[in-house]
């Protein structure tokens, strides 16, 4: 019960990451940590310089960070930095996010990608990289917001098959069994969520998904809630929630009209739902991501 509650208390991070992006960047220098302990369904590359003193939590894993280093974090496993003792007030922090499908499952299996297939199993714990892999990596890192489009998936596709076969990788967590209980996703669930995903910006009823589901209403409210541990309004806030923060960075439409465009019929909702969700308000959230993102 204790660790049921321990879990609720920990962010669930709806990115801005879009089926239609291959992953995002974004890079910035910044003087402290402020982002809560959380955790989402992509996977995570962390690239921090400057920070020395400053605390990582990667699952149940706590330590203090040198002033170089490397971190993939793995879906739904829960990860953040705290300030701590750190006396950095030019942190450098560049975050890699990407789907869990970019690759396909039956594309690791092939020989060829063997070794990036291990190190998404390893991921699941979270994995720290040595000093050496970083130092040899960290030009080609920091270059690739300069590089676009195809260019830029052939090289972090190149970054990562690098870094799965480098030598002396750490795994933080000693338990990944928080992670599983969200990897499960039925194709019902998927064509759900194709289908919020597509009419977010409208009135959606719980009848209306249960019929994309094929299923009643009662029985579709039971499966969604022991499927993803979410309400069918929660899920279909987050996907909202994701929309908005996409907007919020990427257009200058004011909050009230990313609220609107996102489906929520009135703005104290959504500045409600918004604060609850994601610990800020989404005038602090755009003034946060004040750095260089970029969506490939």
């Amino acid at each position: 019960m204790k660790k049921e509650k321990e879990k609720k208390e920990i962010m669930r991070e709806i990115t801005p990451l879009t089926q239609s992006d291959c992953f995002t960047l974004f890079s910035r220098v910044k003087e402290k940590f402020d982002f809560p302990l959380h955790y989402h369904e992509e996977y995570e590359l962390n690239l921090i310089l400057n920070a020395k003193g400053a605390k990582r939590i990667v699952g149940d894993h706590v330590e203090e960070i040198d002033d170089v280093e490397l971190v993939l974090v793995g879906p739904n496993l829960y990860h953040a930095w705290f300030t701590h003792k750190c006396q950095g007030k030019q942190i450098r922090e560049l975050t890699i996010q990407f789907h869990k499908d970019l690759f396909d499952d039956r594309l690791l299996r092939r020989n060829q990608l063997s070794f990036i297939k291990t190190m998404f199993e390893m991921s699941q714990r979270g994995i720290l990289f040595a000093h050496d892999t970083i130092e040899r990596l960290l030009p080609r890192l920091l270059q690739l917001e300069q590089k676009h489009g195809f260019d830029s998936v052939l090289e972090l596709f190149s970054i990562l098959h690098d870094l799965s076969i480098s030598r002396n990788m750490r795994m933080l967590s000693d338990a990944s069994s928080d992670n599983e209980q969200f990897n499960h996703h039925s194709r019902r669930i998927e064509k759900v969520f194709e289908y919020m995903n597509i009419h977010y910006s409208r009135p959606i009823t719980l009848a209306e998904v249960a019929k994309v589901a094929n299923m009643p209403e009662t029985s579709f409210s039971r499966f969604i809630k022991k499927r993803i541990g979410n309400t069918f309004i929660d899920s279909l806030n987050e996907i909202r929630l994701g929309h908005a923060t996409r907007m919020l960075i990427d257009t200058t439409l004011s909050v009230t009209e990313v609220a609107y465009k996102c489906g929520f019929n009135n703005i104290s909702n959504f500045n409600r739902t918004f604060k609850r969700r994601k610990n800020c308000t989404p005038k602090e959230f755009r003034g946060n991501y004040s750095g260089n993102r970029i969506f490939i």
